[in-house]
């Protein structure tokens, strides 16, 4: 029996999901003439700032927008059929066309952050509508992190194995936004952007010797590798990932700090104890809304009185919450099984009806531009010299670089940010 490459089920995870194709696609792309220029004429007129420089299937080439500054990012239709796709099933139908050659581009970067940037005046021009919104949603709804399918969803990307990630992330196995000194320079090693990140964030919870420290979604173990060795704190980690704990398990016997870091492989609904301080490093996102109440009440449960909680969290623009909310996008169906981007005011509101005192937050979004620009530029590296794992094959490949494109246009046009913020507990 020849072995299913290794994540394969992450490239398939569109079953169950509407994509815009079949019947209506084929039937559709037969009307080449008026139906489609009327679409164009749609995303013309709702490209409030940059343009695309389109080539049709026919070979002609038309502007559309370009009366105000921004990304004009080059883009040809191969086949109408990707309009199709992308009007009826949005970012997971414009996907499907990407990776059928229905639609390609030199750097699609450009393009999504012109979605982005744009993202109110397009409104549900590129969103997924009708049968096929409530299709997605049922998908995207089947996937929530009730205790049973959040380890599942977990498993689903980040057990792709340690011997992928290493081939590309840090030193460090950091798989969250860096920090960089600014003005963001190029020649900052992405090594020195993570550590200060991780040391911004402890910063928040002034730390002392002799502390208990709780690490929500602790990852490979960097942030509590640091907390023990440098602010001589005692760690508890929690992860949902094997592959995670067994290399943080690793690393802290290396460092000689296996008496001071626990890690665990615990839902963190299920966690037990009192602690100094919490630290979470882009875990909202990845819960749900449907679990934002327990993820804040679990912290305000777990945080002695007077003590601080320092979240990095990923957010969308308040004015785009509420449409991004109704629809399962790309990275929900392809990418994190069961996540949704937060809405910081609504956030907030759950953290203070739990206890929770917010504040000093502050933004990041064009650090993650560069950390995904850096991680793709790593990732294509690894590839071009045969350092990744075996098993993995071209149409993961071709997925996780749209992965990493399309997060990266999505920071640059602004509608995304990623931010650190302190709670403390009254």
């Amino acid at each position: 029996m020849t072995e299913q490459p290794r994540g394969r089920h992450l490239v398939s995870a569109d079953r169950g999901f509407a994509t815009g194709g079949g019947l209506l696609a084929r039937a559709a792309a037969r009307i080449v003439g008026g139906g489609f220029n009327r679409i164009l004429d749609r995303i013309d007129a709702a490209l409030a700032e940059g343009g695309i420089e389109a080539t049709l299937p026919d070979g002609s080439r038309r502007l559309l927008g370009g009366r105000a500054p921004g990304p004009v990012p080059a883009v040809r239709l191969h086949s109408w059929r990707s309009l199709v796709r992308l009007m009826s099933s949005g970012s997971v139908g414009w996907y499907k066309a990407w990776e059928l050659g229905e639609w390609s581009s030199p750097d699609p970067v450009p393009l999504f952050d012109l979605f982005m940037r744009n993202g109110e005046s397009l409104g549900d021009t590129a969103r997924a509508k009708g049968l096929f919104r409530l299709v997605n949603r049922l998908g995207h709804r089947f996937r929530e992190n009730d205790r049973k399918r959040a380890r599942r969803n977990i498993e689903a990307h980040y057990d792709l194995g340690n011997d992928f990630y290493r081939a590309w992330l840090d030193e460090g196995m950091t798989y969250s936004s860096a920090v960089f000194a600014e003005p963001i320079a190029a020649d900052e090693p992405l090594e020195a952007a993570q550590e200060r990140k991780i040391r911004l964030l402890l910063d928040r919870l002034d730390l002392r010797p002799g502390q208990r420290l709780l690490d929500i979604g602790c990852g490979w173990g960097g942030l509590a590798e640091i907390a023990a060795r440098d602010h001589g704190v005692r760690v508890t980690g929690l992860t949902l990932s094997e592959s995670q704990k067994a290399h943080a398990d690793e690393r802290m016997a290396r460092a000689g700090l296996s008496d001071r870091v626990k890690i665990q492989l615990l839902d963190y609904r299920d966690a037990q104890g009192s602690y100094d301080a919490i630290a979470s490093v882009e875990m909202a996102e990845a819960v749900g809304r449907e679990y934002w109440p327990a993820y804040l009440g679990s912290i305000a449960r777990l945080l002695k009185p007077g003590g601080r909680a320092a979240l990095q969290l990923i957010s969308i623009r308040e004015s785009l919450f509420e449409a991004y909310a109704a629809n399962a996008d790309f990275i929900q169906t392809y990418i994190f099984p069961g996540g949704m981007l937060v809405s910081e005011e609504r956030l907030r509101a759950i953290a203070e009806e739990a206890g929770l005192e917010w504040s000093g937050r502050k933004g990041y979004g064009p650090h993650y531009a560069e950390t995904l620009k850096r991680w793709r530029a790593r990732y294509d590296l690894a590839v071009a010299e045969g350092r990744l794992p075996a098993g993995f094959d071209e149409p993961f490949h071709r997925l996780w670089r749209y992965y990493l494109m399309y997060c990266e246009g999505g920071f640059r046009g602004g509608g995304i940010d990623v931010a650190q913020v302190t709670l403390v507990k009254g």
